[in-house]
């Protein structure tokens, strides 16, 4: 990455924010509010898609998946536009430098907003939805190779939060194997930090063997 990537377009810092309120949006929280469920008070307390399936449904689940998939991933899809009308494709080093940077701090400033919304007074959701809307903006490959390994844990296991953790780690290794990317590796493994310290209850019940599987309902503690 070059110094200019960090200066050729002062818009771009305004993205940053943006991306951040954008991520606060609590999808969960918004798609069950319409049957009378505050899913903060239901389950396990989450606003994400896998206790929204527990405690209202696959259709609320699936839309609750697709509103925090969409957060992550327009706002590192407007980052790569506004870079596109900017920089000449031509100009690869500007180019390449520019979207793994800012693409990778529009996308953490996303997964961050949903763990710590400004609309739920900074808490949220554990992000790994938005990290998987970020990632299929920023690295489609890196995309598809978490949702496989995400797929293949799940199944084996039936843990959510398991897959979810081994999934998200997985991310800045595939970056480091397959887009020869330092940025992309560092904000891979920033993005997993996140998310993984999000699962921090969840990580200890999964060694205590209290965590629920996929489909059960969890009392909130």
């Amino acid at each position: 990455m070059t110094p200019e990537a960090l200066t050729f377009y002062p818009l771009m810092y305004l993205l940053v924010p943006a991306a951040f309120i954008m991520g606060s949006i609590p999808f969960g929280l918004l798609v069950t509010r319409h049957k009378g469920v505050d899913i903060r008070t239901i389950g396990s307390g989450n606003i994400g898609a896998t206790n929204v399936l527990r405690s209202a449904g696959k259709w609320s689940a699936v839309l609750t998946l697709l509103g925090d998939a969409l957060k992550g991933l327009a706002p590192v899809l407007m980052c790569n536009y506004l870079i596109s009308l900017r920089v000449p494709a031509e100009n690869a080093v500007l180019f390449y430098g520019a979207r793994d940077f800012w693409g990778g701090l529009t996308g953490l400033s996303a997964v961050a907003g949903h763990i710590f919304s400004v609309f739920l007074s900074f808490k949220g959701g554990k992000g790994v939805a938005t990290g998987l809307g970020v990632l299929i903006a920023y690295s489609p490959v890196t995309a598809l190779a978490a949702s496989v390994t995400w797929i293949a844990v799940a199944a084996i296991t039936k843990y959510s939060s398991l897959a979810a953790i081994i999934a998200v780690g997985s991310v800045p290794v595939t970056f480091a194997l397959l887009e020869f990317s330092a940025v992309k590796v560092i904000s891979g493994m920033l993005i997993a930090i996140l998310i993984v310290f999000r699962h921090k209850e969840n990580i200890k019940r999964l060694i205590e063997k209290r965590e629920s599987k996929i489909g059960e309902l969890r009392v909130k503690s």
